[in-house]
C-alpha cells in the first residue's frame, strides 16, 4: 500500500485530524507525545511561522525514534518551494489552505497524500481536477454543515474534512458527520499550545466523540 493510500486510511480510521503550531521544540514535541499516548496515529503541524521548519524536523526525528506508527503532516503549504522543504524533512502528507496544481503534482510525485482548500464548488471542482482525494473545506465556522449538505451530491464520491472552528460537542460532531463529511479538522479548540493542562483526557473525549458522531450518521 502506497503512503498515499495509508494516510488516508488512517484520517478516515481516526475521524479527526488535529493541528497546532508552536515555537517551541520541546513543548511541541511534548504536544505530540500526549496525542499519541492518548490515541492520536495521524497529525498535521502547521507552517504558520519562521520556526516551523526547525520544530518539523524535531517533530519527524522524536517520532522516528518513539511513534513509529504515526503519520506526520505539515499544513498552510501554498507553494512549491516550501513542499519541497518538508517532503525533505520527512512530511507523510501536505495540507493547504488553498489549491495549487504545482504543488498537488509535486506532493503526488512523491506518492503523498495532498489535501487543499476549497471554500466553494468551482474550487472544489478545480481540486478534482487535480486529483485531490481529500479536501479541505475551509473555513469550516463559515461554511457550515449545511453547505455539505448542499454540494455533496454534485461531488458524490469525494471526500470532506472541515477544519477551522469544528467544535468538540457532540451535537456539533454529529451535524457534520451526517452532512457527509469523513474527518474533522481539530485546532484550537483542542489543543491550546500555550496551556496543555488536560490535553490528554480531551483527546480521548475527542475521539470518543467522534466515534459517537460517525455512528450517528443516517442511514
Amino acid at each position: 500500500m502506497g503512503k498515499r493510500k495509508e494516510v488516508l486510511d488512517a484520517i478516515l480510521k481516526q475521524g479527526m485530524l488535529p493541528l497546532f503550531f508552536h515555537t517551541d521544540v520541546q513543548e511541541s514535541i511534548a504536544i505530540v507525545k500526549t496525542l499519541y499516548a492518548s490515541g492520536i496515529r495521524v497529525f498535521e503541524f502547521t507552517n504558520r511561522g519562521d520556526e516551523a521548519k526547525r520544530v518539523f524536523k524535531a517533530l519527524i526525528d522524536a517520532r522516528n525514534e518513539e511513534m513509529p506508527d504515526l503519520q506526520l503532516g505539515i499544513g498552510t503549504i501554498k507553494t512549491n518551494t516550501e513542499a519541497e522543504k518538508f517532503i525533505s524533512l520527512g512530511a507523510d502528507f501536505i495540507v493547504a489552505p488553498i489549491v495549487t496544481p504545482e504543488v498537488g503534482d509535486l506532493t503526488h510525485s512523491h506518492d503523498l497524500l495532498w489535501i487543499p482548500g476549497c471554500m466553494t464548488p468551482t474550487e472544489i471542482a478545480f481540486a478534482q481536477q487535480n486529483k485531490a482525494s481529500l479536501i479541505k473545506l475551509f473555513p469550516a465556522n463559515v461554511l457550515g454543515p449545511g453547505f455539505v449538505s448542499a454540494i455533496k451530491e454534485l461531488f458524490k464520491g469525494q471526500l470532506f474534512i472541515p477544519t477551522g472552528g469544528v467544535d468538540l460537542e457532540i451535537e456539533n460532531l454529529k451535524s457534520w458527520f451526517n452532512a457527509g463529511v469523513c474527518a474533522v479538522g481539530m485546532g484550537s479548540k483542542l489543543i491550546n499550545p500555550n496551556n496543555t493542562e488536560g490535553l490528554a483526557e480531551k483527546t480521548q473525549q475527542a475521539l470518543q466523540l467522534v466515534e459517537q458522531a460517525k455512528a450517528s450518521i443516517d442511514k
